[in-house]
């Protein structure tokens, strides 16, 4: 009987080796043995994406993209002149974001944060300047929680120490055009580089937004508990808007302990379309000087321009996609993550209980907002599902190849086999 097991145990060791060896024939690759194991396990087989979120298995698109709209894999020189700019919403999950971009990611010259202190020292490799204009790494260096309007007017004087230059966004654009043309004619997407610098460096902005019920609530419970951000220029045009042309919505130092319902029922409250202020050129619109144009007309440009700004970014992520948008920065930008991004499900928004009325007048509040998510949540998705796509043509095109350099291999051997018989 002993013998017997013996016997069988000798069997399954040997169906093992044979496995392996002809494994290492059909994918000699350490990469795909490494894949074709993951395959074997459980834990791999269900999408690490499609898992966090919820996504649909068959995502059916609204709109229709470009494939320069779609694909964002950029050229971005860590070690030349090119900036990362990130344009951080209040209550859209930037700070969380913010710190994974000077703490998790793998660099040849990792960014130097110091216990204690909020920013870090991100330099490029050898040399003694910044590749990333962010909170944690430049400070708010053009105004707390700078908007669109002010970023694109500001940095460039910052990096360059310049004060002279200072062009407005449809003159960068303009300025662009032969620029893009030639990436285009090269075979490469170079849409990602929004802005270049009159010195040559270019400008990658990126940002992150939110569901706008969620961040509207987040916000109210932020400013509830005493946040004011009054140290916000709102500079537009040279210049910061007059009490008159954005009045306060309280009048002690701060706004503390107000209700959902007095939060709702200023009307000028900066909390309402947020996303969309931030994201669009305000001089189109005669900045917060509301007697310029008609509401409607105002309400269409400030859109517009918003989604237009969100789709030539050089990459923009969504709050309720965590490992999505970690996916799409990686390819964005060929760099990788040290540890997964996480999907907070319980937040201080989604700690508020409110009824339907209720979260229909934050929508009716918000209605440039909703319009723009629902805009950049299939922007967003698209984007991924064309970047997962182009990565399992490459795989498929390097199996391909293996197989034609193991095919070749073999015809090698079997000709030198009928050579010596």
């Amino acid at each position: 009987m002993e013998d017997r097991s013996h016997k069988v145990l000798l069997a399954l060791v040997m169906l093992f080796l044979f496995a392996v060896i002809v494994l290492q024939y059909v994918c000699p690759g350490t990469e795909c043995q490494l894949l074709r194991l993951r395959a074997l396990s459980p834990a791999a087989a269900a999408d690490p994406y499609r898992a966090e979120d919820e996504t649909p298995a068959r995502f059916v698109p609204r709109f229709n993209f470009s494939a320069d709209d779609l694909l964002r894999r950029g050229d971005f020189n860590i070690k030349g002149g090119d900036l990362i700019v990130f344009l951080h919403i209040q209550k859209t999950g930037g700070t969380t974001f913010g710190r994974h971009l000077v703490r998790n990611i793998q660099l040849e010259q990792p960014c130097e944060c110091r216990a204690g202190q909020k920013k870090c020292t991100c330099h490029r490799p050898g040399k003694r300047e910044t590749w990333l204009f962010s909170r944690f790494s430049t400070g708010w260096s053009c105004g707390l929680h700078a908007d669109w309007t002010e970023l694109t007017n500001c940095v460039p004087s910052v990096v360059d120490s310049k004060k002279e230059v200072r062009l407005r966004p449809s003159r960068w654009a303009q300025d662009l055009e032969p620029w893009r043309a030639q990436g285009r004619g090269s075979g490469h997407t170079r849409l990602n580089a929004l802005f270049v610098s009159p010195l040559g460096r270019n400008f990658y902005y990126i940002t992150i937004l939110r569901d706008p019920v969620s961040r509207y609530l987040s916000e109210w419970r932020h400013v509830q508990r005493g946040a004011t951000w009054k140290a916000s220029l709102h500079v537009c045009d040279g210049r910061s808007p007059t009490t008159e042309e954005l009045p306060s919505c309280y009048t002690g130092d701060d706004w503390s302990g107000c209700s959902l319902q007095e939060f709702m029922d200023c009307p000028y409250n900066l909390a309402n379309n947020r996303q969309v202020r931030m994201l669009s050129d305000l001089s189109l619109v005669g900045c917060y000087n509301l007697s310029v144009m008609p509401e409607e007309q105002r309400n269409k440009v400030l859109l517009d321009s918003a989604k237009e700004n969100l789709k030539r970014m050089a990459f923009f992520g969504l709050t309720e996609f965590q490992r999505k948008t970690q996916y799409l920065f990686e390819k964005t930008f060929n760099m990788n993550f040290i540890s997964p991004f996480t999907q907070y499900n319980s937040t201080r928004a989604s700690s508020v209980e409110i009824d339907r009325q209720t979260q229909q007048r934050i929508e009716a509040l918000n209605f440039l907002d909703v319009e723009l998510y629902d805009y950049a949540k299939d922007l967003f998705l698209q984007r991924y599902q064309y970047m997962r796509q182009k990565e399992h043509q490459e795989a498929r095109r390097k199996r391909q190849e293996q197989r034609k350099i193991l095919r070749a291999k073999q015809a090698h051997l079997r000709e030198q086999g009928e050579n010596s018989s």
